[in-house]
Parts: structure tokens; C-alpha cells; sequence
């Protein structure tokens, strides 16, 4: 510290604003500054006093070594310079002189400068070893920068001594204000707080060195925000200034604080810096809710439905939030069984509700205290009887009610024998108004569609209209309607539920169709079948069926019936062994009573079938009705009818495959199938422009060409008429003539009947006969073998058939050989 105020003074006025402040430390600092000096000498002193022990070591060392290492002599060496940042003159500032030992000022050596910002913020005369810093330096941006130094000979340019490195620090001056971390800071404290109730804390930062001097030593204050909060200068810790009673958020919610934070710790001169706190107080529940009036007035039909709103009262609570939520109690008056209150979370409403059904008739008015408080008291800031109370007043208005019945519901009953017109029952209504209007009853058809039922509408006594059947409906549901004389729309309506009572009027019956076998080989005494009956009355005591046999077959009876007691009978067999040849069928009437008052009896018909059974009493066969519904059907015959079933599939099946591969007949069946070849040619012809150029009607037989028949495929016309018919002589045939007088026939049919197939059209017989004109056309089965025959009538049919007259009526024909 003092090497530093002495270069300080040394350097001129530039350095004084430095000096200044080292003068103006504290007392204490100047005392510590002090001890430590007076240790520093004494270190010193300690060290000289060791120094020649060492150094006659260090010669003992350098004589041992002296062959190995020969250390030279420094003539110079530098560790740091100070230099001042924000330097505004004009010249280079000066740092410092560099001076070598091997210097002896004749110019011999020069000064050679490196390392940062070497030649360009630093420069050095080369001659005298004088440092200067060429422009102004920020300690914020780079607060040291590390240079190297070297002497070298000017002429040889070789180095006289080893490179040193030193520094230049920048001395810190207070040139940065101090930032705060945000710009607006947010927070909050809850509302009637005590004095000290911790708020926030704001943090500044200051650029400048805070290792030296109070550049970046910071003091907070508040410049806005009084009396209500304070600060801590050393922290920036904000609390609240004022008690609980001052700090009411229902008086004020939100508070803007500005705190400053400087620098030189708040001493004059020192930079500034600001930031806003923006501090708002949250609730607490230190307010009881209030009614916004004492009384309530509410009028409310009288035909007002149970759980229907009547009206809402309202209280409101300084507070906000969970604070202000609140609960509305019935507390006290005249309708606290007929009206309750609950409370709309959304609104904070008190709804009041009806409980139960009003009545203009027997009271005309209610009174009603309602009682309010919070719903989370807090007993810090509010007692538990923080409460408020209002009075609610009800009118119930008059309405024309319609009749009302007696019950909600009736139950009547009636014994299904009861004689049409009978009175069952009755209903009764009342118009519950003051005027009493009398009543008509009715009974809505659509419950009684089928009119069982009839009512009296002066009295309400319902009767019979039809007669009942238990077993068919046992309850009848009906409804019956009471009207007002007066006002007819007015009308209500009641169920009414009909039992029908049980009367003993079935008789008992067989529980379904009984028919069972006995062996032939049956011992007396043997169960064959157990039988139980169904009745479909319904007595109160349950049933109790009587099962005996009926007198018309107790008499050479073959069977017994045995009751067992339990609504059931077993039949059992009175002899040993039966005849299925003598007598294959055998029927039991059993008689069977119900027990009940009035008795009901009734005869059912069992049918035993004797078969004939194995050791074990297995049916093996019994005659042609043998039992189908009892002992179903018997292995073979399963089988049986299976194997006709696949028989009959089969046949299907073949049928099919025969259908499928049946070939078409041939259009010609004859010992000589002989088939010329047919010659195909690609021109198709002119169509309907070619009917000139080939007549087929040269095709028809000439002894039908006399007959005058129109053709089918052409225009008839008038001038049309038959060529003069050709006569020739046929060579009778010696076989088959009656079969070609019936192709003769059929030829002659076909070609004069006009209904007939187009002349262009294909008519295939299955035999052609001897008696045809062209009789065969083939070479193989010609009749000219047989014998010579005249082809000039060919020439007669036109000039297209004269070639193949002369083919073949020629005499030496090519064909012929």
C-alpha cells in the first residue's frame, strides 16, 4: 500500500484522484496497514539474520557444482506495472521504464516489446525502455494483460539477456453504476402482518473491483414506499414497516417500492442504481360476512313442488377467494320443517327451498330466521361467533288445486266367482280448496281396455262390469279419475291395484300325457310308472292331490294306483306276466281330486303297452304302435332311416354327375354315318343386297312347288305365283314302307305349311327313306350303284344345278369309276 501511494505521488496529477482515496481509508484501515508493515520488517530482519548461514551452505553447494552449472547474473527483471483505467488525455499514458544492466547508454542495446496487445495497445522505446499504453483501457473488459521484455544488441540483433514476462493490472476507478438482477420485481405478504414480516430480497451487482476500495461496495435504500416497508442497506432484504392494523388489504391491496442501490457503500459520490417492487397483500378472513338487508320478502304458489327454489338471499364478505366462502342456516321461526336453505358455491347465494307441500288452507304465511358465517373461520383475525342474521318472510298463494285423493294408492280385493255388478271397493277425493267443488270419478280406459271394471262417479265405488278368471289375470292395474264439477281441467288421478282371490273351480289334471309299457314277463306288484298332476288354482294351503282307480277300470282291473302322499302315484302291476298277442294295449283311468272346499275332480287315461323285454326289464319289441314318446327311437331304426338318407343323396348325386356328362344326340343316327367335308369360305356376303344373286326357293321339293302357301322369311306379294310343278317319276322302294309313308307325310307337312320354320332354316329327320327325290348324296351310298338313274330333271331346277346334271348324268362319269 505505501509502494503504491508513493508511485501514485510519483506519477503527477494524474495519479491523484488514487491518492485521494488512499488518504481518505479509514482510521482502522490505516492501523491494520500499519501492524502490517511492522510484521513485514520483522520477517525481513528474521531473514537477514539467517541470510549468511545460507549463503555459506549455498557456497559449499555452488563449489560442489560449479563444474556442472554456472548460473549468470541478472542485470534485470520486472513483475508487474500498474496503469490507470479510462484514461482521457491526449498522450500515451506512461506505465513504466525498462532498464537492463547490460544498458551502458552508448546505444548500443534496444528494447524489444511481445506478449497481449504488444505494438498496439502497448509500445515501447526501443532506445530508452520507456512503456506507454496507447489508448484508454476498460479494467470491466480485461483487468491485467501479460507482456514479455527482451534486450537485444542493435547491431547483431542477437539477445544480451533471457526474455522476462511481466504484467500491467489496470487499477480499478468507479465508473459502473450497480445493476439489479430484474427490472420489476413481484411478491407479496399477507395482509395485518406484524412490523418485520419478511417480504423479498433484491440483489444489485457492481462491475468494478470489489477488492479495491468501495467501487463495488453497495448500500440499498427506499426511495419510495415509505412509511410501509423498509430495507436492509447490506442485505436488500424488504420487510414490512407497519402493524397489522395499517396493513389492510380491504384499505389498500397493491404498493410500488422503488430501491436504490449504490455504490462507495452510500458514501457522496458513489453510482446509483434503481428497481421497482411491485408488493400486493393477500387475504386473510378478518371479515364476517353481512346481510345486504334484515328482511326478505318471498311469496310462493301453494301447488310449489317439494325441492323447488322459493328465492335467494344474498350477504357479501370483504374478503375474497376461500375467505369469503359462507354457509346459510334456517335457525329459527315458523317453517323450519317446511323450508331449508343452502348455499350456491358459484355465487355465494343462500337458496331457499321447500321441504315440504304448502297449503293455502292451513297456513297462509311463514317466518323464518337465516343465519350466515364463514365457512373456514380463522380464529386469529375472527371469533367463532362472527355471525349474521336476517328474517325471511313467506306469503303462500292461492291456486285452484285439483281434487285430492285420500291415499296415494288402493288395494282392493274380490274372489274371481263374484257376479257382475258386484262392489269391490272405493275411492274418495276432495277438492282442497276453500269453495269445495264436488267431484266426478272415472276411470281411464286406457288401464282397462277390455271395460272389466266400472265406477259410480258420484261416490267412487268401483264394480264389477264382466266376470273374472284368476288364472288369466290375477292383478288388475287401473287408474281412476277425479274431476272438478266446476273446472274440469282440474284433475288428478290414482292407482288403484285389484287382486283377484283364488276360488277352487279346476279340477286337478294329469301333469302331462302318460304312456309307458309293461313286460310280458311282469311280476305282480311292479312299479311301472309314477304319474303327478298340476292344478291351476292356487290354494292357500298349497295343493293336496287324492290319485285312486276309476271304478269302470277296477273291475278285472290288471293295475293299481298307489298314492304316495306327496302330489304323486305309482302305477304297479296286480298279476304276473302278460299276453302282447292276446292283448297289446291296456288303458288306466285314474281318478284325481284337488281335497279343497268345493272338490274338484277329474279323470285321466293312462295307455300301457306290453312288450317284450330282456332279463333286466329292457324293451326288446312290442307290436306295431310301439312307444315313440317314452322309449324313443330304438337303434335300428336310427340306422335305418340314416342308410336312406345316404341312399337317397347318392342317387342325387348321380343324377347330377349323369346330367353333366350326357352328350348331345346326333342329328343323323344311321348305320351309314358317312360326314363329307364341309368347305369353309371367309366371304360372308352381301347380306339382304344379295337375294338376287341365289333363289332359294330352287331348294323346295317339286311336288309342293304347285302350292300356293306364302313363306315366312318374305314379303308376300301379289304377283307372286308357283312355277308350274316337276313332275318325274319315283323308283319305289321294296322296304320300309310305312315308315316312308310317314317321312312322306311329315316332308309334305313341313313344306307346304307356311307356319313352318324360315325355308332357310335346318330340318333334320332321324330317317331320310328311300322315296327321297336326292335319296342319298354321297358317293359311298349313292343309288347309282344299284342301278342307272336319270339326273336330266337337274337341269330343269335352273342353270345353277345344269353342271351337276351333266356331272352326273353323263354316262362315262369320273364318279362311276
Amino acid at each position: 500500500w505505501l509502494s503504491a501511494v508513493w508511485q501514485s505521488f510519483q506519477r503527477g496529477p494524474r495519479s491523484r484522484p488514487r491518492l485521494t482515496r488512499f488518504l481518505s481509508l479509514p482510521l482502522p484501515t490505516w492501523i491494520v496497514l500499519l501492524l502490517w508493515a511492522c510484521a513485514h520488517q520483522s520477517v525481513n530482519a528474521v531473514a537477514l539474520s539467517r541470510g549468511p548461514v545460507r549463503r555459506k551452505t549455498k557456497e559449499i553447494e555452488g563449489r560442489q557444482d560449479k563444474d556442472l552449472l554456472r548460473r549468470s547474473k541478472r542485470g534485470w527483471m520486472w513483475r508487474q506495472f500498474f496503469l490507470q483505467e479510462e484514461y482521457t488525455g491526449t498522450e500515451h499514458q506512461y506505465i513504466g521504464k525498462l532498464h537492463s544492466d547490460m544498458d551502458k547508454g552508448d546505444g548500443t542495446v534496444m528494447y524489444v516489446l511481445a506478449g497481449d496487445g504488444a505494438g498496439t495497445i502497448f509500445v515501447i522505446d526501443s532506445n530508452s525502455g520507456d512503456l506507454h499504453a496507447t489508448r484508454s483501457l476498460d479494467r470491466e473488459e480485461k483487468p491485467f494483460y501479460t507482456l514479455r521484455a527482451q534486450v537485444v544488441n542493435k547491431k547483431t540483433g542477437l539477445p544480451l539477456e533471457p526474455e522476462t514476462e511481466f504484467t500491467v493490472k489496470l487499477h480499478d476507478i468507479n465508473d459502473n453504476e450497480p445493476k439489479f438482477d430484474k427490472e420489476v420485481y413481484t411478491a407479496s405478504v399477507p395482509e395485518r402482518s406484524h412490523i418485520g414480516t419478511y417480504v423479498t430480497q433484491v440483489t444489485a451487482q457492481d462491475a468494478d473491483d470489489e477488492m479495491f476500495g468501495y467501487s463495488a461496495k453497495l448500500s440499498y435504500s427506499i426511495s419510495q414506499g415509505h412509511p410501509y416497508f423498509s430495507v436492509e442497506p447490506n442485505t436488500g432484504i424488504i420487510r414490512t414497516a407497519l402493524g397489522p392494523s395499517d396493513m389492510d388489504r380491504e384499505q389498500r391491496e397493491h404498493y410500488q417500492v422503488v430501491i436504490e442501490a449504490k455504490d462507495m457503500a452510500g458514501q457522496k459520490g458513489g453510482l446509483t442504481g434503481t428497481t421497482t417492487v411491485n408488493i400486493s397483500l393477500t387475504d386473510v378472513n378478518d371479515n364476517p360476512p353481512r346481510f345486504m338487508q334484515s328482511i326478505y320478502q318471498f311469496s310462493v304458489p301453494e301447488i310449489t313442488k317439494v325441492g323447488s327454489s322459493v328465492g335467494r338471499i344474498r350477504a357479501v364478505d370483504a374478503d375474497v377467494s376461500r375467505n369469503a366462502e359462507m354457509d346459510y342456516t334456517v335457525v329459527g321461526g315458523d317453517g323450519l320443517d317446511v323450508f331449508d336453505v343452502s348455499t350456491d358455491r358459484n355465487t355465494q347465494e343462500g337458496i331457499l327451498s321447500l321441504k315440504k307441500p304448502l297449503d293455502y288452507e292451513k297456513k297462509k304465511s311463514y317466518t323464518l330466521q337465516i343465519q350466515v358465517q364463514n365457512t373456514h373461520p380463522d380464529p386469529r383475525f375472527l371469533s367463532s361467533d362472527a355471525k349474521d342474521m336476517a328474517t325471511i318472510r313467506v306469503s303462500v298463494e292461492d291456486v285452484d288445486e285439483p281434487p285430492q285423493f285420500e291415499k296415494i294408492s288402493y288395494i282392493l280385493e274380490v274372489k274371481e266367482d263374484a257376479a257382475v255388478g258386484t262392489v269391490i271397493g272405493s275411492v274418495s277425493a276432495v277438492d282442497p280448496d276453500i269453495r269445495r267443488s264436488p267431484v266426478k270419478y272415472s276411470i281411464d280406459r286406457h288401464t282397462d281396455v277390455d271395460r272389466v271394471f266400472g265406477v259410480y262417479a258420484g261416490n267412487g265405488s268401483i264394480f264389477l262390469q264382466r266376470p273374472l278368471d284368476r288364472e288369466e289375470f290375477a292383478w288388475h292395474n287401473i287408474s281412476v279419475i277425479a274431476t272438478e264439477f266446476n273446472n274440469p281441467e282440474q284433475t288428478s288421478r290414482v292407482p288403484v291395484y285389484i287382486r283377484v282371490l283364488d276360488v277352487n273351480d279346476n279340477p286337478p289334471m294329469l301333469a302331462s300325457f302318460y304312456e309307458t309299457f309293461v313286460c310280458e314277463n311282469a311280476k305282480a306288484g311292479q312299479k311301472i310308472q309314477t304319474i303327478s298332476a298340476v292344478d291351476p288354482d292356487d290354494p292357500v294351503g298349497g295343493h293336496r292331490f287324492l290319485f285312486s282307480l276309476a271304478p269302470e277300470s277296477s273291475v278285472r282291473a290288471n293295475f293299481s294306483v298307489r298314492d304316495n302322499g306327496d302330489n304323486t302315484a305309482g302305477i304297479f302291476t296286480r298279476r304276473t306276466g302278460f299276453g302282447r298277442m292276446h292283448k297289446s294295449t291296456h288303458l288306466v283311468s285314474v281318478v284325481i281330486s284337488d281335497g279343497h272346499y268345493p272338490m274338484q275332480t277329474s279323470t285321466g287315461t293312462l295307455t300301457i303297452r306290453v312288450c317284450t323285454c330282456d332279463r333286466n326289464g329292457n324293451m326288446e319289441m312290442c307290436n306295431a304302435e310301439a312307444l315313440t314318446s317314452s322309449a324313443g327311437l330304438s337303434t335300428g331304426a336310427l340306422v335305418a332311416i340314416l342308410l336312406c338318407i345316404l341312399i337317397l343323396l347318392l342317387i342325387v348325386v348321380l343324377f347330377a354327375a349323369l346330367k353333366r356328362q350326357k352328350k348331345k344326340e346326333p342329328l343323323i343316327i344311321s348305320k351309314e354315318d358317312v360326314r363329307d367335308n364341309v368347305v369353309s369360305y371367309n366371304d360372308e356376303g352381301g347380306g339382304e343386297e344379295d337375294t338376287q344373286a341365289f333363289d332359294i326357293g330352287a331348294l323346295r321339293h317339286p311336288e309342293v312347288m304347285e302350292e300356293s302357301k306364302l313363306r315366312r322369311d318374305i314379303l308376300p306379294s301379289e304377283s307372286l305365283y308357283p312355277p308350274p310343278p316337276l313332275r318325274r317319276t319315283l323308283v319305289p322302294s321294296r322296304e320300309n314302307a310305312d315308315v316312308r309313308d310317314f317321312i312322306n307325310q311329315r316332308v309334305q307337312e313341313n313344306d307346304g305349311n307356311p307356319t313352318a320354320p324360315p325355308y332357310d332354316s335346318l330340318a333334320t329327320y332321324a330317317y331320310e327313306g328311300n322315296g327321297s327325290v336326292a335319296e342319298s348324296l354321297s358317293s359311298l351310298g349313292s343309288v347309282s350303284s344299284e342301278g342307272e338313274q336319270d339326273y336330266n330333271y337337274l337341269s330343269e331346277w335352273g342353270p345353277r344345278f345344269r353342271k351337276l346334271a351333266d356331272m352326273y348324268g353323263g354316262e362315262d362319269s369320273d364318279w362311276d369309276s
